[in-house]
């Protein structure tokens, strides 16, 4: 009986998604989608609805994430995505004209984007609801449906998306679903034309495995271990400060916050020392009670976070409280290199230390492990920063800085290898959700024959021809 109600419950949830599914499919056959006019005004009342609910939306990821003011309003960048799709869309909805070959005279060829149809956009929970209608964002730009699925981990925020969608737009054009597995399970045994995925590793394969029977294209904002290189030759407390808050912000729950830093040994004391310095200047002697430190997503991630600790040695905090889900910002030493610790992605606030002799050890370290999603150098030396840039593979690179290339919207985002498939931002976003179609035409008025049989003698003229 129990196990007929729940299959029931999960035939129900099919059942709707795939309703809503054949719903937008017609919806986007039927062109409306298509106009700029209709995109630029989907755009502006997503931007409205965005801006009515400023105070819902950083009291939703508050708690959630028990992020401070100043962090949950970084959710609110989603404006600014919008502001700049809108000033944009006419210029990239444009077609563009190539070049032909003289043998295609008097062709002309262009390549025009047109919209995928409809698309699945499933969020995450460290960033709720921007890195979910960040995506969307792209979706409406290139003429799109979608459908889209909050992480239902930070569950405030997710009932927020959902809300705001619902309000603003009409389900056969772009429509919300809460839940959890079952529910993630069911919107990805339905066919789309892309799946926007970003989350882990492990689930994004899941994804793309789900993908797959559809042959479904996706894009995936996954993660990985992004290192930070420290050489000797630095402003050492400015690029202490810069490591701090991009480890630290959002407890560390942030996928391209460095994961682990290099350090040359010449230097590893005094950086360890600013490091400390560091951390009570922004958040006091006890971060425990800073309103300006946040707090672990969910008991099972604060237990996976406590296990990881044990792969080094704190020597700054380690400070826990499983009722609070409070990790003091920690950093290691005596690190193991084989330990979970330096084999998963952290996501959260646990900085291991590691230090090195000659560059080459950290590269060779690096270059062991899957291609990061971002990579960080502080150095003033050129000839290290562009041997960096070359003998490494990342999605992004900052020198001397970390996390702020995310906030550069012509910048296109996004991983390599096992850290992402695909990118957005800017116009990244609106090339993501098209299709670029190539298209030739050509007149009536001139059809020369050198194509047609019968061929004989006409070989000789294509080859002089064509190694003109």
């Amino acid at each position: 009986m129990v196990q007929f109600a729940v299959n029931s419950e999960a035939s129900a949830i099919q059942t709707k998604i795939e309703d809503i599914a054949q719903r937008q499919r017609v919806y986007f056959r039927s062109g409306a989608t298509r106009s700029i006019e209709f995109r630029l005004e989907q755009l502006k009342r997503l931007r409205q609805a965005v801006l009515d609910r400023e105070a819902a939306i950083m009291q939703a990821v508050q708690a959630d994430l028990r992020k401070p003011d100043f962090e949950a309003f970084f959710e609110m960048g989603v404006v600014q995505e919008i502001d700049a799709a809108i000033k944009n869309l006419r210029r990239w909805m444009k077609p563009k004209s190539v070049g032909t070959p003289p043998e295609q005279f008097p062709a002309k060829a262009q390549i025009v984007p047109e919209p995928l149809g409809v698309v699945l956009i499933i969020g995450p929970w460290n960033y709720p609801f921007q890195l979910v209608i960040s995506p969307l964002v792209g979706a409406i730009a290139a003429g799109n449906c979608a459908l889209v699925k909050p992480s239902e981990v930070a569950s405030h925020t997710s009932r927020v998306v959902a809300d705001l969608i619902e309000t603003t737009f009409d389900p056969q054009y772009i429509a919300a679903i809460e839940g959890g597995v079952d529910v993630s399970q069911a919107v990805l045994n339905e066919k789309f034309d892309h799946i926007f995925f970003t989350g882990g590793t492990a689930i994004g394969k899941i994804v793309m495995s789900a993908a797959a029977k559809h042959l479904t294209p996706v894009t995936l904002e996954l993660g990985g271990k992004s290192p930070c290189i420290v050489d000797t030759d630095i402003d050492l407390q400015t690029a202490v400060k810069r490591i701090v808050w991009g480890k630290f912000i959002n407890a560390g729950q942030t996928c391209i916050a460095p994961d682990y830093l290099l350090v040359d040994r010449r230097i590893k004391p005094q950086v360890i020392e600013a490091i400390t310095a560091t951390l009570r200047e922004l958040y006091g002697e006890d971060p425990a009670n800073s309103p300006d430190y946040g707090r672990i997503i969910s008991d099972r991630h604060y237990e996976r976070l406590v296990h990881l600790m044990q792969g080094g040695q704190a020597i700054l905090g380690g400070q826990t409280n499983r009722d609070d889900r409070y990790i003091a910002p920690t950093v290691l030493d005596s690190v193991n290199l084989d330990s979970p610790l330096m084999q998963e992605e952290i996501f959260g606030p646990l900085l291991p230390v590691i230090e090195y002799g000659d560059i080459q050890e950290a590269i060779d370290l690096i270059l062991s492990k899957p291609k990061p999603l971002a990579l960080y150098l502080f150095s003033r030396n050129s000839q290290l920063q562009q041997r960096i840039l070359q003998e490494t593979s990342s999605g992004g690179v900052c020198l001397n800085e970390t996390v702020m290339h995310v906030g550069v919207a012509q910048l296109p985002f996004g991983g390599v290898g096992e850290s992402g498939i695909g990118k957005y931002h800017g116009k990244a976003s609106f090339d993501t959700f098209s299709h670029y179609k190539s298209v030739l035409a050509k007149p009536f008025w001139l059809d020369l024959p050198w194509r047609y049989a019968p061929y004989e003698g006409k070989l000789e003229q294509i080859k002089k021809l064509l190694k003109k």
